[in-house]
């Protein structure tokens, strides 16, 4: 019905636009709602529709003025030529009056209006909750409400309207306020403020909560406390405070507030104050202020200290290297009459003489100590401490006594080095105050214009001279000299031409199937730089020699192993030590037979998890014992248990393999056996556990798009079929038998695929076993396989042979 309504309504605007257009008739102007009420704060458009041709259609507000684009609170759009469109944003009271839509073509004008009310809801414009005041306090509950037209406010409390006239003491203001007169603790609750507006029955209300504080009551433990300025001891001060909310307490000496720190330690609500190592200045008043929303009350503790030693006088000294003497002067007070001491590092001095050559004397009287150093030697230079101590505490402080002395010059006079390699010749120096560097070179200080080599490094205690040699001319004796205000010194430093390391001495060759260990000593001769690299030659009697380098690792045991030896054959070896300048002479040729073919030497494992209940077990090859491994066998199990899974047989190129399927969290054992031509080796043994299973968490049951029962059903019955269809496809290629292979031998008269179904590629093989609870074993290699090197034999399992034979 509304539909056709508006299907004729436009259908009769159209008809009454040509008739307008053919005959000429004036304008007409319409607004669409006719009227409109808003409520504060919303938004609402009118449309102005012209019949007829309008040049210019414009809105005017109510007060006549023409809207312009640009006001932020009202806009004007026009649509087409025909429409026009007024938005009122966020309408206030403000925006109330007659609008105005004006159409105009020339001297041809026509305009329509609509009225808009504004309407105002019950608005709360200010009800802050929860309202505090103190106890006694005239309390002005806040409760501001905006509406149109202004709402009766009426107060409530535990659900009794609250009646002025029954208690003087509450009282509702002009503005809508609830005053409290005196207001007490037992006022304290919810109360209910609630608006009406009787023209349209409307009503709203917010519960706010008056809380009242009580101003706190203080009380001190002891008016009085006593202490003493002792090291490590303290004084502890305490106060009682009441009130609500509860107070917060904090101290104050010499109007200072006090905080936990290094000094000063409170407990978690303030009432207590321990002072820590107490002195005689925390001597004193100290005030307990308890404060809370309604105030605050203090009360005053004194403390009583006493006096604990206090060191007064100390100075630091100066002397000079081989002075007479020089005496260090410390005095302190305090009651008993401290008892003064000196200590350096861990040297204590006490009264009289501390030395068998009298060189320190300490002599005390009353407040004051002397200690005294005769022949002042430059390692007396340091920190002294002074103690002054009695039956109160102590005190500590340190002095400097600084001495200056001549240069002393450090550090290794000779150095090593070859031409072309840098040097650096370390001069380390000793001195106070400190020295200048300066280096000579046959009497003429270094670098000069002839030295363009050399180039010189200082730090505040090191001197480096740093030499690249280009010919036999530099080495030699290079001269530093170190000077001070107090003297100088000098020292010569010799750089010497370094010469390859003498031959190492082989102790002994431990020979095995294919390697050899070659247990050697040291060079006598490093040729005075370190060795880098050892060069080990081995050959047949009378060949070739074969070498190889090997790098010089500290703190190895010295020996190295050669590999790719021949079983039963003689050998020669000789070996080579290399430092920076180069290669030194060779050892004497030591003689060796290797071992006859034996069985090889365990493989070492290492696990890696691959993830979930699968693990990739990992072997390292030994010595083969002088014949190639012919293959590798895997056995697991659970330790749990006694039986073995399968053996698994792995192609001699393997390095590893991958058991799947393991059962969660469960202890497993692996064996890896390497066999060549003379037998089998030793297992390589290693034991794991796997990982813990993880949760697995259900679908919601309720308010899901699980699959319905048909449609499981529908999955389980294609995955049975699939898995018949490939079932009898690996038994037509396998076995040459099932449904395909009657129908291949029958209908189309064709053989099996015979034996190529074991052409797999080389490399890649998966094995598995027809039962669904074993595990499936993965294999990769990339060397490839070689023939069984025993003629007439059976053939050895490679890669591609199955570990089972079929059902």
């Amino acid at each position: 019905m509304l539909k056709a309504q508006r299907d004729f309504s436009v259908k009769l605007r159209i008809t009454i636009q040509w008739y307008l257009y053919f005959t000429g008739s004036a304008i007409q102007v319409q607004i669409t709602p006719t009227q409109g009420e808003i409520s504060v704060g919303e938004s609402k458009f009118f449309l102005c529709e012209v019949v007829g041709d309008a040049k210019d259609i414009d809105w005017y507000d109510p007060s006549g003025e023409k809207i312009l684009p640009n006001r932020p609170d009202i806009f004007v759009s026009r649509s087409d030529e025909a429409t026009s469109t007024l938005t009122i944003y966020h309408a206030n009271v403000d925006s109330a009056g007659i609008y105005k839509c004006v159409a105009k073509n020339g001297d041809k004008e026509a305009q329509a209006t609509v009225q808009v009310k504004i309407i105002q809801k019950i608005t709360f414009k200010n009800a802050p909750n929860p309202q505090e005041f103190n106890e006694g306090d005239d309390a002005d509950i806040v409760c501001d409400v905006v509406s149109s037209p202004p709402a009766t406010i009426i107060w409530k409390y535990k659900g009794a309207k609250i009646q002025a006239a029954k208690d003087v003491r509450f009282g509702i203001m002009s503005n809508g306020h609830l005053q409290i007169r005196g207001i007490k603790k037992t006022d304290e609750g919810m109360y209910n403020c609630e608006a009406r507006v009787m023209v349209r029955g409307e009503i709203d209300f917010r519960m706010m909560k008056v809380i009242v504080n009580v101003l706190p009551t203080i009380r001190a433990r002891q008016s009085e406390v006593n202490a003493t300025a002792d090291v490590g001891s303290s004084a502890l001060l305490a106060c009682d405070a009441d009130g609500f909310p509860e107070p917060t307490v904090t101290w104050a000496h010499n109007n200072v507030v006090l905080e936990t720190g290094d000094k000063y330690s409170l407990n978690g609500d303030g009432s207590e104050l321990e002072i820590k190592d107490v002195k005689k200045v925390d001597e004193g008043d100290y005030t307990c202020i308890a404060k809370n929303k309604a105030g605050e009350k203090s009360e005053e503790v004194s403390l009583n200290v006493f006096v604990q030693p206090v060191i007064t006088y100390l100075m630091n000294q100066t002397a000079s290297e081989f002075d007479e003497q020089v005496t260090l002067t410390c005095e302190a007070s305090g009651d008993p009459t401290p008892a003064i001491s000196w200590s350096f590092g861990n040297r204590v001095f006490t009264e009289g003489e501390q030395s068998l050559d009298r060189n320190v004397v300490v002599r005390s009287h009353a407040r004051v100590s002397s200690l005294t150093l005769k022949s002042v030697q430059f390692t007396y230079a340091g920190q002294y401490l002074c103690t002054a101590s009695n039956s109160i505490g102590q005190d500590n402080q340190h002095m400097y006594l600084e001495v200056r002395y001549a240069p002393k010059i450090l550090g290794s006079v000779t150095v090593y080095t070859w031409e072309g390699n840098p040097a650096n010749i370390s001069c380390e120096v000793e001195a106070h105050p400190g020295a200048a560097v300066v280096w000579f070179r046959d009497g003429l200080q270094l670098p000069n214009a002839n030295t363009t080599n050399m180039k010189i490094y200082n730090t505040p205690t090191i001197s480096y001279l740093e030499i690249t040699p280009d010919s036999q001319n530099d080495f030699g004796s290079y001269n530093c000299t170190a000077t001070n205000v107090m003297g100088t010194e000098s020292k010569e430093f010799i750089l010497i031409q370094a010469e390859v390391p003498s031959s190492p001495e082989i102790q002994q060759v431990e020979p095995f199937s294919s390697t050899a260990v070659v247990e050697f000593e040291e060079p006598v001769s490093m040729g005075g730089v370190p060795i880098i690299k050892y060069r080990v030659e081995w050959r047949l009697l009378g060949q070739e020699w074969t070498g190889r380098e090997y790098d010089a690792k500290d703190g190895e045991p010295l020996g190295i192993t050669i590999d790719g030896l021949k079983p039963e054959t003689t050998y020669e070896v000789k070996m080579s030590a290399i430092n920076g300048k180069g290669e030194g002479e060779s050892s004497a040729a030591s003689t060796f037979k290797t071992e006859p073919v034996r069985e090889p030497t365990a493989p070492k494992l290492e696990v890696k998890v691959q993830g979930g209940n699968s693990l990739k077990v990992n072997w390292i090859k030994q010595d083969d014992g002088g014949s190639p491994i012919k293959h590798y066998l895997v056995r697991y199990k659970a330790t749990h248990v006694s039986d073995w899974k399968p053996e698994i047989r792995l192609p001699r190129g393997s390095e590893y393999v991958v058991l799947s399927g393991l059962d969660w969290n469960t202890e497993y054992e692996v064996r890896v056996v390497a066999e060549n031509q003379r037998g089998k080796s030793k297992p390589g043994i290693l034991s794991f556990r796997t990982a813990v299973e993880p949760t697995t968490i259900p679908d919601a049951v309720e308010g899901g798009s699980g699959l319905g029962t048909g449609a499981i059903v529908g999955i389980l019955i294609v995955v049975f079929f699939l898995l018949l269809v490939g079932v009898d496809v690996t038994c037509y290629f396998l076995n040459k038998c099932g449904l395909l292979m009657c129908i291949a031998v029958n209908f189309c008269g064709k053989a099996g695929p015979g034996a190529k179904s074991k052409d797999i590629e080389e490399g890649k093989a998966a094995f598995t076993k027809d039962e669904s609870k074993e595990p499936i074993v993965e294999v990769r290699t990339e060397e490839e396989n070689t023939p069984n090197q025993e003629g007439g034999g059976p053939t050895e399992p490679n890669e591609t042979t199955p570990l089972t034979e079929p059902e």
